[in-house]
């Protein structure tokens, strides 16, 4: 494990202080029958999540935990043991309007307890509208009055990394219910399982596009949705492919959402080796599970990285505008390609000068990383056994 991860992991038992809630009145838990938690709208954040999930649902066993997401992260949680129920939320046009409509579907749920890992006014706006009795999240966006215990935001949150963001809430939920400011793990879980009926799908998918399982996987995901600085070049990843198809002898297959095919469309066109293309061919779930079966990811920093820790998938994250100190994948198993200059992290959607973060990481460094996963993956035989 890496010194920043256990450094994050020592910490988890400090994460809020003594006097969170001063004046706040204590929940019952034996009133706490059903919980709804306002997810994230962003792939990697969700997540983040996970973590939070989990200790939610230690923390209130008997309860029937639903997560609100958005429709397209339902997918991800087809398997997971920690939640009850999905409900879509946060889907067509923003207002007073569709408030209300979601706070009448809240309603009808019959809620005691509404957790908001997003931090936007509208999800404390229908948690209220919706009569929730206990509504528990961060005093962001000038939500504070709609809550019935707002949360300071954590001085530590620049800091630290992003899954111990939404524990805090759930630790600050534990001090409500027994006075005690604590997560009771001292490594937070990451993992989303996938079913054997999820695996056999994500063969199908990669049959039918061509793809051998006779030899090793290797996934790229070249694109990023909400910012193009943080793509390491079509042609970087072009070599790369290449490289990995007529020297290591491996597959190659390209994912990503739809909106992303232009890119991936880049890469295919200049590999003299045409690489397997599913980029706006799977959902979120199947890409989990086709993850989930693969070798290797070499991705930049977006959504499927995250995905990738989750299922247990080994990566190679190549990171330039922003900080993997506290949005890295939160597993041992992805490894951070980063060789930063002085205007790095900058946090742009593009660069305004020569994208120097991303074109001094070369192709032929990522490929003698990817080699060295591969060869430590097939030794331990554990591509043989998904």
């Amino acid at each position: 494990m890496s010194s920043s991860l256990q450094k994050s992991n020592r910490s988890i038992r400090r994460l809020t202080g003594d006097s969170v809630f001063v004046g706040k009145q204590a929940i019952q838990i034996e009133r706490i029958k059903r919980v709804v938690v306002r997810g994230t709208n962003w792939v990697g954040d969700t997540v983040m999540t996970i973590p939070a999930l989990r200790e939610l649902r230690r923390a209130l066993p008997q309860a029937h935990i639903t997560l609100a997401t958005r429709a397209w992260a339902a997918g991800l949680f087809a398997d997971a043991d920690f939640i009850d129920a999905t409900l879509e939320c946060g889907q067509g046009p923003k207002g007073l309007r569709s408030a209300l409509r979601e706070a009448r579907a809240w309603r009808a749920q019959g809620f005691d307890l509404a957790l908001l890992f997003q931090n936007a006014f509208g999800a404390a706006l229908i948690a209220a509208l919706a009569g929730i009795p206990w509504r528990i999240g961060y005093a962001t966006d000038g939500r504070s009055a709609l809550l019935t215990h707002p949360l300071a935001v954590p001085a530590w949150r620049r800091e630290r990394h992003e899954v111990f963001y939404y524990l805090n809430i759930v630790a600050a939920l534990g001090q409500l219910l027994d006075g005690a400011a604590r997560v009771e793990t001292a490594a937070p879980r990451l993992e989303l399982q996938v079913s054997g009926g999820r695996q056999i799908e994500a063969r199908a998918i990669l049959l039918r596009h061509g793809a051998s399982l006779d030899v090793p996987l290797v996934i790229f995901c070249p694109g990023a949705t909400n910012s193009r600085a943080k793509r390491w070049p079509a042609a970087s990843f072009a070599a790369l492919g290449d490289r990995l198809i007529a020297e290591a002898g491996a597959e190659v297959a390209l994912i990503g959402a739809r909106e992303e095919l232009d890119v991936s469309m880049e890469v295919s066109g200049a590999m003299r080796h045409k690489p397997v293309m599913l980029t706006g061919q799977t959902d979120l779930a199947q890409t989990a599970a086709v993850l989930h079966l693969a070798d290797l990811l070499v991705t930049n920093d977006t959504g499927p990285a995250h995905i990738a820790a989750a299922v247990g998938c080994p990566s190679l994250v190549i990171f330039g505008p922003t900080d993997p100190t506290t949005t890295r994948p939160f597993a041992t198993s992805a490894q951070i390609i980063r060789r930063p200059p002085d205007c790095a992290p900058c946090m742009l959607r593009d660069c305004p000068i020569d994208h120097r973060c991303m074109t001094a990481i070369t192709p032929a460094e990522v490929y003698a990383r990817a080699i060295t996963l591969l060869e430590a993956r097939t030794a331990t035989g554990a591509r043989f056994t998904q």
